[in-house]
């Protein structure tokens, strides 16, 4: 793994930590042996079911961003599922390099191969906050709704 971070006993997990952290678009044909046909995947802007709707999110983020890669900095696991909390590090056009932190929940079938994942980020604190003129209103938003606000 590169992040190096994680060490764990469960190949599956492993398995797809490695693949998460190497990921590029030659590598998403690997994902036959991580992923079951018709799996399903969630974040806060897509839900879609089966393998090659799941590539297919991959295939546009590596499309419209530049030098995306995730790193897994911890991970928690049970027999069917566990959940991994990564960093995704990436740049829109030339801009500077960003940063979106965040924890899937992933389900394993009998066969080792991922059923769900669900993604779970703040898309206002870790994107919209960043926007010119969108983050600028966001930040008030939050102060305003803030518990130590006036």
């Amino acid at each position: 793994m590169t992040g190096g971070v994680i060490a764990t006993d469960d190949a599956r997990v492993a398995r797809l930590v490695d693949w998460y952290e190497r990921l590029t678009p030659a590598s998403l044909r690997d994902i036959e042996a991580l992923y079951a046909d018709e799996a399903r995947f969630k974040d806060p802007f897509n839900e879609v079911q089966g393998r090659t709707a799941i590539a297919h999110l991959f295939e546009h983020m590596f499309a419209t961003l530049r030098s995306p890669r995730f790193t897994i900095v911890d991970a928690v696991c049970d027999a069917c599922a566990c959940v991994l909390i990564w960093d995704f590090h990436f740049q829109r056009g030339s801009g500077a390099p960003l940063r979106i932190r965040g924890a899937s929940h992933i389900e394993f079938g009998a066969d080792g191969r991922v059923t769900r994942h669900r993604d779970y980020w703040d898309a206002a604190e870790e994107l919209y906050e960043k926007l010119p003129v969108l983050g600028t209103l966001m930040r008030w938003l939050r102060r305003r709704a803030s518990a130590g606000s006036s």
